[in-house]
């Protein structure tokens, strides 16, 4: 029986590809036994449990970024943190520690190279955090989501992808995936998301957008986000949503999409080839820009700046884009070609490969 120690949490970004592993694992050999380490106010604190794994629990420790009071106790909060991981795995005989970034998983790291055990670090940015970059400097091995990704040394690996995603690449229901949302079963379809919270200016510009997309003959599925001010519509030839639930349908309805360009998000229209507007999130480190140098360079996706994403640029640039099926074709044949579908498997050989060297 192997004991593993899965960590990373916050934001959905670690959140997924950690359960996507843990499921593997456990799918894998019934008796191993998969446990998961974050804090109590992460979105793991809610995702974890539900997928029916144990959630191992320290304090948010986010590194501080200038001078003041937190700065001054963070040293001493880090050290307890990473005390409290190392008594998780003593207490529980993790035999590796895998980690796929955040906030949570610095003590984590710091912890497994205390304790002499193997730790695997999963970058799924082009451009690393924080907590992998530290974690790089005594992990037994790395994986990345990106070829390009700045991670040395490494291993490109690709994302762990959902199942669901993954089936969707091998038989894509576009007429039922349609009908689920209420769309016309026969009509081409863009998808526009901004991520869980939404993108405003995306929505505005969709929103403003729509008498010229009807014009054209595009449908459209709007994802408009949790935290946005737009109401739910269900119109002919528009549907605006909240939420989906099932990603996987909203991917399997539509020709094309208009989006953020997080690093799940670009990992799965490329992995089953569904070409896309990316405009990258303008606020933070920039890294969603740099999850894109892959793609670009293959000719998979386009992209623009947030601020350039105007109702006219919808009526010059991307209505006669979408208009061209040859193009579109190309962008989805090279999408497939840079996107990875074993994900999930590649990780999991690396953390064989270094639990074989024990």
């Amino acid at each position: 029986m192997t004991n593993y120690l899965l960590t990373g949490g916050g934001t959905a970004g670690h959140v997924n590809p950690l359960l996507t592993v843990a499921k593997a694992l456990r799918a894998r050999k019934s008796d191993d036994n998969v446990l998961a380490l974050g804090t109590a106010s992460g979105l793991e604190s809610r995702l974890v449990p539900e997928a029916g794994f144990e959630l191992l629990i320290i304090e948010k420790l986010p590194f501080p970024r200038r001078p003041g009071i937190w700065a001054l106790l963070f040293p001493f909060k880090f050290f307890a943190a990473v005390g409290k991981v190392r008594k998780y795995i003593k207490d529980h005989s993790i035999d590796v520690v895998v980690g796929f970034g955040g906030y949570v998983s610095a003590p984590a790291y710091l912890a497994a190279y205390r304790e002499k055990v193997p730790l695997v670090i999963h970058e799924g940015n082009a451009l690393p955090g924080i907590a992998n970059k530290f974690g790089n400097r005594f992990a037994s091995a790395a994986g990345k989501a990106f070829r390009s990704a700045d991670m040395i040394p490494s291993e490109f690996v690709g994302m762990p992808l959902r199942k669901q995603i993954v089936a969707l690449a091998e038989s894509k229901d576009s007429v039922s995936a349609r009908k689920h949302f209420g769309l016309r079963p026969d009509q081409f379809t863009l998808l526009v998301t901004g991520g869980s919270l939404g993108a405003r200016s995306i929505n505005q510009t969709v929103e403003q957008s729509r008498p010229v997309l009807a014009a054209a003959g595009i449908q459209v599925l709007h994802i408009v986000g949790g935290a946005s001010e737009f109401e739910e519509v269900s119109e002919d030839q528009y549907r605006r949503v909240r939420y989906v639930d099932q990603m996987e349908l909203a991917i399997a309805a539509s020709d094309f999409a208009v989006s953020r360009s997080g690093a799940a998000t670009v990992s799965e229209f490329a992995a089953i080839g569904l070409p896309a507007l990316y405009i990258p999130y303008p606020v933070g480190n920039g890294e969603q820009k740099f999850n894109l140098q892959d793609l670009l360079a293959a000719g998979a996706g386009v992209t623009v700046t947030d601020a350039g994403f105007t109702p006219d640029y919808v009526r010059s640039t991307l209505i006669p884009m979408l208009s061209n099926s040859e193009r579109l074709k190309a962008m989805s044949e090279s999408a497939r070609q840079v996107g990875v579908l074993d994900g999930t498997e590649r990780l999991i050989a690396l953390i064989d490969e270094v639990l074989s060297r024990r």
